[in-house]
């Protein structure tokens, strides 16, 4: 049942490299610590540690969530990234569907 699952679309931060990652997870927490034990040469592999800069639960389902973290990715926009992790930022457009989580 995919409406029953919780739908989250992160923002992670790498200080040692002061880079950005957007990803989807219903489990964002679990999904964090794979990323910081990866020893793959994937982005997030070689760049870590990581951190959670804005979390964010989706309202719909699964490629809803989807179709937003392809949205953001696309827009290779650090800029907008900045500003989706900024605690007062009211996201509208193609990015309503998200609901920030607050305490990150």
């Amino acid at each position: 049942m995919d409406s029953a699952k919780k739908h989250h679309i992160y923002i992670l931060y790498s200080a040692s490299c002061d880079k950005f990652y957007v990803g989807y997870s219903p489990q964002p927490w679990k999904r964090l610590d794979q990323h910081n034990n990866n020893d793959s040469s994937t982005f997030t592999g070689k760049f870590g540690p990581w951190k959670m800069a804005a979390l964010f639960r989706v309202e719909g389902n699964k490629s809803d969530a989807l179709r937003i973290e392809r949205f953001i990715k696309r827009q290779k926009s650090r800029r907008l990234i900045e500003k989706l992790i900024q605690e007062n930022f009211v996201p509208d457009g193609a990015l309503a569907q998200l609901h920030r989580i607050p305490g990150i």
